[in-house]
C-alpha cells in the first residue's frame, strides 16, 4: 500500500518544464486541499523536465504532507504521465489537472459531486481564454473526434477530470490516449460520462507544450487507431471465483 491509499481522491498533475508555475501550483493546490469535498492528495508526475521543475517538486513535497511525486527518467508525454499517475494511485478516485492552472482546482468539487454515480466526470471550459486560433483547432479536433468515436463529449481536451479508479485502471493506454478518455470509459461495462461546466483562465507563466501537430494531425491519426481498437476491445464480468477460499 502506498500513501495515496489513505485518501479518497488523488489529483494527478503532469509537469514538464513548468518551473515558473511551481510556486503558484503549490499555493493553489494546497489551498484547495483544505476545502476539497473529499480527502485528497496531490501526485505530481515529472515528465523528464529539462529545467528545475523536479527540484522544485521535491521541495514542494517536502513542505506539504499531502503532496507526492513520481519522476520519469526522460520525457514520455502527457498520456504516459497520466498512465503512471493512475497506475500508482490507490485512492477510490483519481483526478487530473494541467500544471498551467488554466482551470481552477476549486472546480474539482463540482465534478466530485457526481463522481460516485459516473465513472468519468469531466469539465467543459466556459469562456475559454485561449487565442482564437487555438480555439479553432480545438473545435475542429473535438468535432472530428466526436464523429469518429461517438462519445458525444463537447470538450475532451478540458484539463479537469475525475474518474473512478477501478475504471481508470482498465483503460487501454496508448500515446494520445488522454484525448479519448470519455470514449475509452464508455467502452467498459457500466461506463458513463458526465460533463460539467468549469471556469477557464489564461496561462500566466510558462509556455504551452502543444502545437498544430499534437492538436490536429496527431489526434486525426489516433482516431483511426481508436476505431480499430474499439472493434477488438474485450469486456468480461466474473460471475464467481474461489481465489479467496
Amino acid at each position: 500500500m502506498n500513501n495515496s491509499a489513505k485518501y479518497d481522491f488523488t489529483i494527478i498533475v503532469p509537469v514538464y518544464n513548468e518551473e515558473d508555475n511551481m510556486a503558484n501550483l503549490e499555493s493553489r493546490l494546497s489551498a484547495y486541499l483544505t476545502e476539497a469535498s473529499v480527502s485528497a492528495c496531490i501526485l505530481f508526475v515529472n515528465d523528464g523536465s529539462k529545467d528545475s521543475s523536479l527540484q522544485l517538486i521535491r521541495e514542494v513535497c517536502g513542505r506539504n504532507p499531502h503532496f507526492y511525486y513520481l519522476s520519469f527518467a526522460d520525457n514520455r508525454g502527457l498520456s504516459a504521465a497520466m498512465k503512471a499517475g493512475i497506475d500508482y494511485a490507490e485512492s477510490r478516485l483519481v483526478g487530473y489537472i494541467d500544471a498551467d492552472l488554466q482551470t481552477a482546482p476549486e472546480d474539482f468539487n463540482l465534478l466530485l459531486a457526481d463522481a460516485d454515480e459516473y465513472p468519468l466526470v469531466l469539465g467543459i471550459r466556459v469562456g475559454r481564454k485561449d487565442s482564437w486560433f487555438k480555439r479553432f483547432q480545438s473545435k475542429f479536433a473535438n468535432g472530428f473526434r466526436r464523429m469518429m468515436t461517438g462519445d458525444g463529449v463537447a470538450d475532451t481536451g478540458c484539463p479537469l477530470k475525475v474518474m473512478q479508479t477501478q475504471y481508470a485502471k482498465r483503460i487501454p493506454f496508448f500515446t494520445g490516449m488522454h484525448r479519448f478518455l470519455p470514449a475509452l470509459i464508455l467502452l467498459q461495462d457500466g461506463g458513463k460520462v458526465k460533463q460539467t461546466p468549469v471556469r477557464h483562465f489564461p496561462r500566466v507563466a510558462g509556455v504551452s507544450k502543444f502545437s498544430v501537430w499534437n492538436r490536429l494531425i496527431g489526434p486525426f491519426k489516433d482516431c483511426f487507431a481508436y476505431r480499430w481498437m474499439r472493434k477488438r476491445y474485450i469486456n468480461y464480468t466474473i460471475a464467481e471465483h474461489n481465489l479467496n477460499n
